[in-house]
């Protein structure tokens, strides 16, 4: 079994992926294998709403690392999306990160485990936090939880260690998701398969 743990900061080795270390660490000690995959620093472009990956089965830009983890969370059993707090919010690259391989690549992610990791110096953590995982709750994804909201505090990583109780949480969510995917696999030997779905019914709002 494999998690995808995607670092949606644009420091390589900030506040961020030292929490995502600390999940990727409880992970691999409970026998899963992990990835840490970095969002990076060039620019991402937003979801346009063109409805080109309906066809194409993937979105019609290329380039900025969207198509391709798309693929690799095909062969993937679960997700950790982490972010730093800007303006009390994902930042803008793990957005639109976010938007556009959710929509190109919904199938890829239904039904399989996820969890954010926030990190943030003070405040906005909650409402990150609360941005993030509405992402999986449309995406009919069981999230993960912890002994605590998933956020760790400190402007730099050093700081972020300090955290002992934030880092204590991302141990806690990484051992959750490790037992959480053994339930779900548990399951499948046992002919135990994800729900098949009604006919999907949109209602628009208007009169």
């Amino acid at each position: 079994m494999k998690v995808l743990l995607v670092n949606g900061s644009a420091r390589a080795a900030g506040c961020t992926f030292t929490a995502l270390q600390e999940v990727a660490a409880a992970l691999e000690k409970n026998g899963i294998e992990t990835e840490i995959i970095q969002v990076g620093a060039q620019p991402i472009a937003g979801c346009i709403g063109c409805g080109a990956c309906g066809k194409l089965g993937k979105c019609f830009r290329d380039g900025d690392g969207v198509n391709e983890f798309v693929e690799k969370a095909k062969e993937a059993d679960g997700f950790v999306f982490g972010s730093p707090v800007h303006y009390a919010s994902a930042s803008g690259a793990l957005t639109s990160f976010m938007d556009r391989a959710f929509y190109a690549g919904r199938k890829a992610f239904q039904g399989k485990p996820a969890a954010c990791v926030v990190s943030c110096r003070r405040g906005g953590a909650a409402s990150t936090f609360d941005q993030i995982n509405k992402y999986f709750t449309i995406s009919s994804m069981p999230v993960v939880s912890s002994q605590y909201w998933n956020m760790v505090h400190g402007n730099t990583p050093d700081e972020v260690r300090q955290d002992l109780e934030g880092l204590q949480t991302m141990r806690t969510l990484g051992s959750n998701m490790a037992w959480l995917l053994k339930c779900i696999e548990a399951g499948k030997e046992q002919g135990i398969t994800f729900p098949v779905g009604e006919p999907k019914v949109a209602t628009n709002f208007i009169r």
